[in-house]
Order: C-alpha cells, then structure tokens, then sequence
C-alpha cells in the first residue's frame, strides 16, 4: 500500500493520546456506559443494513463458505495454539509473556473482516458475492463462535466470567441490537443506505472511542511498563507468521479442492483476515479492564494484512481476462 490506511492511523492516535492524557478513574463509568451505547448502536444499524436476500442467494456455493469458516474458527485457533505450544516449549516465558498470548489467541479467535475482504476480492477480480457472503456470515455466527472459543482458550477469571455468562454479555451487547436491527431493516434500510457515509463515520468513531477507552484503563494498569518495544516486535514477528501460514493453507487448500481462480481468491482473502471492528468491540465486552492489551496483536495484524493482502491481490489482477469475465 502506498499509505497507512487513515482509520488505523485514527486508532494508532487514539492510542497515543490514552497513553499521554487517558480519561481520568472517576470518569471510567461514564466512558464505559457510553461505550456500551455506542456498541449496542453500531450492532443495531448492522442489523438495519443488511439484506437478507443477498445473503441468502450467495450461501448456495456451500464448499466455499464451509471452507472460509473452518479456516476462520477452526484452523485459526489451532495454529494460534500449535504457536503457543511451541513458544512455551522452547522459552519458559513463551518469549511475548502470557498477556499478549491472550491477546494472539484472541486474534485468532475472531471473524473475518467484511469491508477490506470484500475490496481486496474485487480488486483481484474475485468472487465478490461469495466474498460478501463469507464475511457477513463470518461475522454473524463470530457474535456466538468466538465467545465460546474465548471460553476454550481461557479460564473464567481473565475472560470475565463463566462462558456462558461470556456469551449472555455478548448476546445483549451485540447480538441482541443486530436482531432489532433485522427486524426493522424492511423501513430502516433504505435510510441507512442513502447516509452509508455517515453510517461508516459513526461505525468508525464509534471504535476510535472504544479503543480510547480501552487503553485509558491499560495504561492506568500500567500496561506500558509492562510491555517494552522488544515484545511490540515480537508480537510483529508472531503476527506476520501466522498471517504467512493462513495465506499459504487457503491457498493450497483452494488448489486442492480444484475450483476456479476467483473462488481461490475469495477463500483466501476472507479466510485468512480478521476484523478489527469486530474485534474491539468483543474485546470490551469478553475482557472487561484488559482489552487494551488484549487488542494490540490485533492492531498489528490488522495493518500486516492490509499491505500483505494489497500486495497479492494487485498480483491476481494482473493475471489475464478470462472469456467468462468480460
């Protein structure tokens, strides 16, 4: 990419300035009642947007879809804890420590990203209704998949809770705003389709304000005294691996199961990417008082596959017209 995508560098200040001026402890209550509004809402006008019709119309190629979600919640969370295993084993302190293991597991844990998956896949001339397909459903089952996950990898005292009432707090805070969203999206629909611009604003600021928030809290904890520069490229390291071997397994496996280019293209976009909306907004509800730390293998990742996924989907463009594609 030839810049840093604006909204990471939004987040990336919202870091910086929770690192200088974070919100003050009696203030903490008021920020977290009016990050919880701002999820709620975002969910909700998720909800409203989404169009049942197309969704339904692209699960029909169920190979694909099948194989984008056992790569998201399936093989992901197994290379995370292949990594882990193999961290441990070979340094008693895993080299990154425990909290940014958490952090890289949840990682892995987390949906596809919609917006990117599904820019990156027509920018290479791939399937781009499947791709719109595979990430939404991705991210609707990611509301129940990754809490459960979370309850798998982690005990109840750092994931907040008992898992289920892990997945209870997700279901009010995300799931349940998404169901209204779909009830009223017959009438409210159209309204937010004509203002997607401010519809992306809100979504955007919303999470500026969640990261804000989570790191004000880290960082009262002390969260840089505990986490040097070394481990920040550590994490880089670690991060860029396990992107390399998703890219690597959802291509091999599109090879394998001998479908076209442009299915190749959307399994490997939509499978080896992870949200990052998504995954701050589970992260404030799954680990009340520590998802800023928790978010920060997830920020890097993030900027990785960007460029990454930028780089070979240029590549896939150059590739020649098809009879079938004009």
């Amino acid at each position: 990419m030839k810049r840093l995508d604006p909204f990471l560098m939004c987040l990336i200040g919202a870091v910086l300035l929770a690192s200088f001026l974070p919100c003050p402890v009696v203030w903490q209550p008021w920020l977290s009642r009016l990050t919880s509004l701002l999820i709620m809402l975002m969910f909700f006008f998720q909800g409203a947007k989404l169009k049942r019709r197309a969704l339904l119309d692209s699960v029909k190629n169920w190979r694909l879809q099948g194989c984008t979600l056992l790569i998201t919640f399936a093989v992901f969370p197994l290379l995370g804890a292949g990594m882990y295993w193999l961290a441990y084993r070979l340094s008693s302190t895993g080299f990154l420590g425990p909290d940014l293991w958490a952090g890289m597991l949840f990682l892995c844990c987390l949906p596809s990203t919609i917006q990117s998956s599904i820019a990156l896949t027509s920018m290479a001339r791939g399937n781009v209704p499947a791709a719109i397909c595979a990430a939404t459903v991705s991210n609707i089952l990611g509301i129940l998949i990754t809490p459960l996950l979370c309850g798998l990898f982690f005990d109840h005292g750092s994931s907040g809770g008992s898992g289920l009432q892990t997945i209870l707090n997700v279901a009010e805070e995300l799931l349940l705003p998404f169901i209204l969203g779909q009830c009223v999206q017959r009438w409210l629909g159209p309204v937010v389709h004509r203002h997607k611009f401010l519809i992306s604003c809100s979504d955007r600021g919303s999470i500026i304000v969640l990261v804000y928030s989570a790191f004000s809290a880290a960082v009262l904890q002390g969260l840089w005294h505990r986490i040097p520069l070394i481990l920040l490229a550590g994490v880089g390291v670690a991060d860029a691996l396990l992107l390399a071997l998703a890219l690597g397994l959802t291509y091999l496996l599109g090879r394998m199961m001998g479908q076209s280019i442009e299915d190749d293209i959307t399994l490997q976009f939509c499978g080896s990417k992870k949200a990052l909306t998504s995954g701050v907004t589970m992260a404030s509800v799954i680990f009340p008082g520590s998802a800023g730390i928790i978010v920060l293998p997830l920020m890097i990742y993030h900027q990785l596959q960007l460029f990454v996924c930028t780089v070979i989907a240029r590549h896939y463009a150059q590739r020649p017209q098809q009879p079938h594609e004009t």
